[in-house]
C-alpha cells in the first residue's frame, strides 16, 4: 500500500542523514525489551521510508514496530546526525491511521476521548470528579485525565498542597489535553479542537499561571499547544511551582532517588525543580541513579506502549528499576511513570511515589 504525506521529503532527508551508526541502540528502551533492529530508531526510519514509498506493506509486524516506540527522545539526544526521530515516528503513525491502520487499544482510547473527553470512558467530568468548581483566580490547576480518574492520589495531593500553601487557585473545566491522540497518530484537526477548548476554558477564568501535575499534559501545553493555538498564560509543572515556595517539610528517613520523566525532562528540559523540592526534605538521603537528567532511561509507559504492548512496557520498567536497587523510595513526577514503574516491580517492596504526594505527606 502506498502512503502519501507532505513530509516525505523530511523522511527522505532523515534516511540520507542517518549513518546507521547504532548509537541509538545503546539507549533505546524498546530495543532493550524486544531486541530487534526494527524496534530501534534507525530501523524505524527505514520502515517509515519504505511505507511512505510503498516498498514495504503495512503488515502487523511493521505496525507493531512503529508503535513500540515510547517517544522518549533518548535516541535524539544520542544521535550524532541530529535526526528528529520522534517527529518521524509520529508522522508515520499519522499516515498509518489515515490509511486505516490503527491498533485496537489505541482506537478504543481515542473513541473514548471523542465521546467522554477522557481515554477511560468516565462519564463524570474532571471538575465533578475533583469536587471543586471553577472560579476566577490567577492560578489554575490542570489535573489531567490520569491523575483525575486513575492515579487519584496525585490530583488529591496537588489540591491539598495548594490549599495548605494558601494559594488562591481554581480548577479548570478541562477535557483531555490531547497527548494520547497526538502520540498515536490521530488527525491533528481533532487534537487542535481539544486544545482550543482547554485554552478558552482557562482564559475565561482569568488564569495567569497554569499548574499541572502530569508530565504529559505539561509537555502538551508547553511544547505542542503553542504550535497550533495561542497560549496567553504561564505554564508550570507543579514541581516548578513548589520549588519557588518556602516549604516547611517534616523529616524523612531512608535513601531516595529520582526518576526523570521523559516528557518533563528530555522533551521540556525540567531537571532541577524536582531536585530542589526533594532537597527541602530534612534528613532524607538522596542519591542519583547512574543515568539521570538528560541521560535518564525511560520507564516504558509512554507513546501508547503501555496500553498496546504491556509486557514490553513491563520489561522496560524492570530495566529502569534495576538501576535503583540501592534506594528505598523512587520519587518521580508523572502519574504514568509512577504507574508503570509499579507495574514493573513484580512484588518488590520498594516504594514508588509522585513527589507532590510526598510533599503533601510531609507538609
Amino acid at each position: 500500500m502506498t502512503f502519501k504525506t507532505d513530509s516525505l521529503e523530511e523522511v527522505r532527508n532523515a534516511v540520507n542523514v542517518c549513518t546507521m551508526c547504532g548509537f541509538c541502540k545503546s539507549v533505546c528502551p524498546s530495543f532493550k525489551a524486544i531486541g530487534w533492529d526494527s524496534a530501534l530508531s534507525r530501523g524505524r526510519i527505514v520502515l517509515t521510508y519504505g511505507l511512505l514509498n510503498g516498498e514495504i506493506p503495512a503488515d502487523e509486524s511493521v505496525i507493531n514496530n512503529v508503535y513500540t516506540c515510547t517517544t522518549c527522545a533518548d535516541c535524539e539526544r544520542r544521535c550524532p546526525s541530529k535526526v528528529k526521530i520522534v517527529d518521524i515516528v509520529e508522522l508515520c503513525r499519522a499516515d498509518l491511521v489515515a490509511n486505516g491502520h490503527m491498533l485496537p487499544k489505541h482506537k478504543k482510547m481515542v473513541e473514548n476521548i471523542l465521546k467522554y473527553n477522557n481515554p477511560y470512558a468516565e462519564e463524570k467530568s474532571v471538575v465533578d470528579t475533583l469536587g471543586i468548581k471553577p472560579r476566577k483566580a490567577k492560578v489554575g490547576y490542570f489535573a489531567g485525565c490520569t491523575a483525575t480518574y486513575r492515579s487519584k492520589k496525585t490530583s488529591a495531593a496537588s489540591l491539598s498542597v495548594l490549599k495548605k500553601l494558601g494559594v488562591d487557585f481554581t480548577t479548570v473545566d478541562e477535557i483531555c489535553c490531547g497527548s494520547v491522540m497526538q502520540r498515536v497518530g490521530w488527525p491533528q484537526k481533532d487534537v487542535t479542537e481539544m486544545m482550543k477548548k482547554n485554552v478558552e476554558a482557562i482564559k475565561s477564568l482569568g488564569i495567569e499561571t497554569l499548574v499541572l501535575s502530569c508530565a504529559g499534559c505539561y509537555r502538551m501545553f508547553k511544547k505542542e499547544y503553542p504550535k497550533y493555538v495561542d497560549v496567553p498564560f504561564e505554564v508550570l509543572h507543579i514541581t516548578e511551582f513548589l520549588a519557588k515556595q518556602d516549604l516547611k517539610l517534616k523529616p524523612m528517613k531512608g535513601v531516595a532517588t529520582y526518576h526523570d520523566p521523559c516528557h518533563l525532562g528530555r522533551h521540556c528540559g525540567v531537571y532541577e525543580p524536582p531536585r530542589q523540592v526533594i532537597a527541602k526534605i530534612p534528613e532524607l538521603q538522596f542519591k542519583e541513579m547512574e543515568f539521570n537528567r538528560q541521560f535518564a532511561h525511560c520507564c516504558g509507559g509512554g507513546g501508547g506502549v503501555r496500553s498496546a504492548f504491556p509486557e514490553d512496557s513491563k520489561r522496560i520498567a524492570s530495566t529502569r528499576l534495576s538501576e535503583a536497587e540501592f534506594a528505598d523510595t523512587i520519587i518521580t513526577t508523572c502519574p504514568f511513570c509512577v504507574s508503570n514503574l509499579q507495574f514493573g516491580l513484580d512484588g518488590s517492596e520498594k516504594r514508588i511515589v509522585d513527589l507532590v504526594e510526598l510533599v503533601d505527606e510531609l507538609l
